[in-house]
């Protein structure tokens, strides 16, 4: 059978996906049913609203001027200082609004109770991007073509990439139950059923160093731990400050090749990273499943819409509501909008994010209350 080039199989795949989602700009965000629209407040909807972290690639500016539109008298006054100082801002009182282009930690939320006593409220205002470089993009699993493993369940990767433990963080409370013994180790590829030259075949691990990428796997796969396989080799990011010029050998594209040439290896990263190097046919994506009885997803520009793909990331605002008191009527209203029909179409115009389904706009909306 003819072997098609590694660019052809992958436009194909991406051509596939955004058939699988035509239309979902916003109605596939709101396959379910339709967002709500806004509405402006009845009556006088004035002042400074103060905004402070990331950018989100222009989408907060986007934000900004629709909202303005329909509200002439509110002014913005926007800081975007980056996702690490968001945190503080809202915490010292500097902002109403505070942007993360990533999943909060533990030093962001210690910071905070200990200043307030009680948490951040986490509102989640987009999904993830699928291929843009920078953009919260989904983590996917790769492993070499040659391997015969097609899926895997979140808690096999934890066997596979993980390692035993006495608990995990969820926010900055340890929780001993995400615990879990040696027993629960999986380092060969016969213990996910491959036979064999497979059976005995060590499985070698690879990923991202320490940074916000593997903070989420952390999180999401290994329950809340910093405990990896001892063999785990790590890489950083391409084309970013982290990486010493002359050391490309540490890069995430170079891990990519690496895996190309290790059929006993399995990797996680993303499409932007793939997308860079055209000429590695030698890997493939598997699906992922939460719970061994499935559904089991492949990545994809819809799964991700749809938030069905496990490792689907998000993009965030973090709002200062303090127990049994009201948020303020401006910020309610900012995030009113972001929610709203025409807040989600933003998002899908951006061309950096996805939209949000209905169903997760509608538990957003309940923490404003």
């Amino acid at each position: 059978m003819k072997s098609f080039p590694s660019s052809f199989r992958r436009s194909l795949f991406a051509l596939l996906a955004a058939a699988a989602c035509f239309g979902c700009g916003l109605s596939g965000a709101a396959a379910d049913e339709r967002l709500p629209a806004y509405t402006p407040p009845a009556g006088p909807n004035k002042g400074i609203l103060r905004v402070f972290g990331a950018g989100l690639h222009g989408l907060m500016n986007a934000w900004e001027a629709g909202y303005m539109k329909h509200n002439p008298d509110v002014r913005i006054a926007d800081n975007p200082g980056g996702s690490d100082a968001a945190i503080g801002a809202l915490q010292h009182g500097t902002a109403e609004i505070a942007v993360f282009g990533r999943e909060l930690e533990l030093n962001d939320y210690l910071g905070f109770f200990e200043d307030k006593g009680y948490n951040p409220t986490e509102v989640t205002i987009a999904s993830g991007t699928y291929d843009v470089p920078g953009g919260s993009w989904a983590l996917i699993i790769f492993v070499n073509k040659e391997n015969p493993l097609a899926q895997l369940t979140m808690q096999q990767l934890d066997g596979i990439f993980g390692s035993e433990r006495t608990g995990g963080y969820e926010g900055y409370v340890w929780k001993p139950e995400n615990g879990r013994t040696a027993k629960e180790n999986i380092r060969t590829w016969g213990q996910l059923g491959l036979t064999g030259e497979w059976a005995n075949r060590e499985i070698q691990t690879y990923g991202y160093a320490a940074g916000g990428m593997a903070h989420f796997f952390e999180i999401e796969v290994l329950k809340g731990s910093n405990k990896w396989n001892g063999n785990y080799r790590q890489y950083v990011e391409n084309g970013t400050k982290i990486l010493t010029p002359g050391r490309e050998s540490s890069g995430v594209l170079a891990m990519l090749a690496e895996l190309e040439k290790d059929k006993s290896g399995i990797a996680w990263a993303g499409m932007p990273q793939w997308n860079q190097v055209p000429q590695i046919t030698g890997i493939k994506a598997i699906a992922l499943a939460r719970s061994p009885g499935g559904p089991f997803v492949a990545p994809s520009k819809a799964t991700l819409t749809d938030r069905t793909y496990p490792l689907t990331r998000s993009i965030y605002i973090c709002l200062d509501k303090e127990p049994g008191r009201p948020l303020s009527p401006k910020v309610k209203d900012f995030m009113k909008y972001i929610l709203s029909e025409e807040g989600q179409e933003i998002v899908h115009q951006n061309t950096t994010y996805l939209p949000l389904p209905a169903a997760v706009v509608r538990e957003q909306l309940k923490k404003l209350e």
